[in-house]
């Protein structure tokens, strides 16, 4: 054991930063700043140090301290150390320290960044708990943190209402997919008897049918966590809306952490989920990941395209993680997400560069010819386009064929919806660079762009090193050597793990390489020398309901929004006129009127109450004695 204070250090250091900021120096931007990116690359660095010193398993597994005790039940507030929470620690730490840097040159105007920094140092402690915890209690609270910071953070220009409608947007959307994350935990509770990840994690190992008819039940509840958290069908449509955030914003909650979340829970928690619920959650993925990549295509805000992207790649993480099976492993999901992260986070700040240097512009079609007036933008969004697009040897390429492999496994369909994906991914991908980068410059703007300052262009450059050789990492026999207890193969040199995929499983590595090259050449044509889409012309209605998001929003405010509306109507009404007109005025109307009419009897004439009082007695004497 070495240097076990080195995780508690990771955790809590954004989070004195954040409180640091809020109550002392948010009239000081420079020390706000600094404080902020001062302990997000802090924790990085104690992070490669830790595991440096430890590995990726090391003893003791978890750092524990002792929280809560009510009745039989013990809670513990503690960190989970295993390859998976580790690697997810380098990532979060290591994305959010390039976002960090990024933004302080991205907001260095804006009156509140110290606000800002505030905000992302809550949402990077929140991430960060629930990376580290070792319990549900523990997670969930994380989670909920998570969704408090997020909302703070894409309603931060909450002056403008489609800001904070965004932010409520996001904030309601993922309560209801809470609300049932919270009954799945209640669920394994009652049944197991405790919330603690290891505690489960050896009772079903000595007794796998422990949860009973509940197992399918508790697994898809907990899965609803996941559907609100990584935006999966039905519950994706905050995401997209979320971009009225600042970019840096959007690259830290929709690349590496907020919507990974929901993905991370899934593996944390793999073995409480069975046969049926995992298919179940194959399913959803896949139709999340086809639904959000056919909606791309026709997206001309350059956020929004790589938001859709992003819904589209967590519907292939939340299928790789369903066709793994029960008791597989679901290593190519957590091998995804780190890949994913690093390309994402690029792409999201590459496009905060695009709009800075265009003077706030966002529509691709009022940009063009930027590959020559922002060199370090455009290659840097190159690599991580092409690592997205599945092209080898780019990152994106072995962790996308390990899920097409793995879906192969599962049957055609899942396998047949990837491969479609994939040529999507890569049509409007080259859609977007092919317009906003190459051919004329289509506005003012575009003609006058230019490349952003040192401090946004090294993030760029340094997450494009990930984006190229993450494939190579060995990050899926790491996170694998949690769920696999065989022996592993022996190790190859690099130069053999390039074409491994082409010989491990050559229908998902041809098959994905097929579908690139199908993409760019379909993108190639129609975009090439294009100055306006020509899609709507050749599809018509269809290109209209795909630039309109298949009218979901629209569906859930005739339906969703105005049923809840007529039931909020309906208990008003109630509340008013019932409880509060008859029940609370009504008894308080008797009682006054009886009071009144008893107040008629009090005259203060001395005569009137003698008189009453021979009446009453007269009245007594005669039932006592006149019978």
């Amino acid at each position: 054991m070495k240097l076990e204070v080195l995780p508690w250090l990771i955790l809590f250091l954004p989070l004195l930063a954040a409180g640091v900021i809020t109550l002392f120096t948010l009239k000081n931007r420079v020390v706000s700043a600094r404080l902020s990116i001062g302990a997000v690359v802090a924790g990085f660095v104690l992070s490669v140090l830790f595991i440096k010193l430890n590995g990726f398993h090391p003893e003791p597994k978890e750092l524990l301290a002792n929280w809560l005790s009510v009745g039989d039940l013990r809670v513990g507030f503690g960190l989970r150390l295993d390859p998976l929470s580790l690697l997810m620690l380098l990532v979060v730490t290591g994305v959010a320290s390039a976002i960090h840097i990024y933004s302080h040159g991205y907001m260095e105007d804006d009156r509140g960044y110290p606000r800002y920094f505030a905000g992302l140092s809550l949402f990077t402690f929140s991430m960060l708990g629930i990376v580290l915890s070792t319990n549900f209690i523990q997670l969930f609270i994380f989670w909920e943190l998570v969704g408090l910071s997020s909302y703070l953070l894409i309603g931060f220009w909450f002056e403008k209402p489609s800001a904070a409608d965004a932010a409520k947007k996001a904030f309601l959307t993922n309560r209801l997919g809470d609300f049932g994350f919270m009954l799945g935990i209640l669920v394994v509770w009652a049944t197991l008897g405790s919330l603690d990840f290891a505690v489960l994690q050896d009772k079903l190992a000595a007794d796998p049918q422990a949860l009973g008819a509940m197992a399918t039940a508790a697994g898809l509840l907990i899965f609803c966590g996941a559907v609100g958290k990584s935006a999966q069908f039905p519950l994706h449509v905050w995401l997209p809306d979320a971009m009225e955030g600042p970019t840096p914003v959007s690259a830290l909650i929709h690349a590496a952490t907020m919507v990974a979340a929901g993905v991370y829970m899934l593996c944390r928690v793999f073995f409480l989920l069975n046969a049926p619920a995992l298919h179940v959650i194959a399913v959803i993925g896949g139709v999340t990941a086809l639904l959000a990549a056919v909606i791309a295509i026709q997206q001309n805000d350059i956020k929004r395209i790589l938001a859709y992207s992003t819904l589209s790649q967590l519907g292939y993480m939340v299928m790789a993680v369903g066709v793994a099976g029960a008791g597989g492993n679901p290593a190519p999901a957590m091998f995804h997400l780190a890949t994913h992260a690093c390309f994402k986070a690029l792409l999201f700040l590459g496009a905060g560069s695009v709009i800075l240097g265009l003077h706030h512009e966002q529509d691709i079609w009022k940009m063009g010819g930027l590959r020559t007036k922002m060199p370090v933008t455009y290659w840097t969004f190159l690599v991580a386009t092409l690592a997205l697009c599945g092209v080898p040897p780019f990152s994106g390429f072995y962790s996308k064929d390990a899920i097409i492999a793995a879906a192969q496994n599962d049957g055609p369909v899942l396998f047949g919806l990837g491969v479609v994906v994939a040529a999507l991914t890569t049509f409007y991908m080259f859609r977007l660079v092919l317009v906003a980068f190459h051919g004329p410059a289509k506005s003012d703007a575009a003609r006058h762009a230019h490349e952003s300052p040192g401090v946004m262009a090294w993030p760029l450059r340094i997450l494009a090193v990930p984006s190229l050789f993450a494939g190579f990492w060995g990050v899926e026999k790491l996170v694998g050597s949690m769920y696999v207890t065989e022996e592993a193969g022996h190790a190859v040199a690099w130069y053999q793990e390039i074409f491994a995929p082409f010989v491990q499983a050559p229908a998902a590595a041809f098959g994905g390489l097929a579908a690139v090259l199908i993409g760019f050449f379909l993108a190639y044509a129609l975009y090439a020398r294009a100055t306006t889409d020509p899609l709507p012309e050749k599809l018509g209605a269809l290109a209209t309901a795909m630039r309109n998001r298949f009218y979901l929003d629209e569906f859930y405010e005739a339906t969703v929004i105005r049923f809840q509306d007529m039931i909020a109507a309906i208990a008003d009404w109630w509340d008013r006129w019932i409880i509060a007109g008859v029940v609370v005025k009504g008894t308080h109307g008797t009682t006054e009127l009886f009071g009144r009419a008893l107040r008629l009897v009090q005259t203060g004439n001395l005569q009137t109450y003698a008189f009453l009082f021979v009446l009453g007695v007269a009245v007594v004497l005669y039932f006592a004695l006149g019978k």
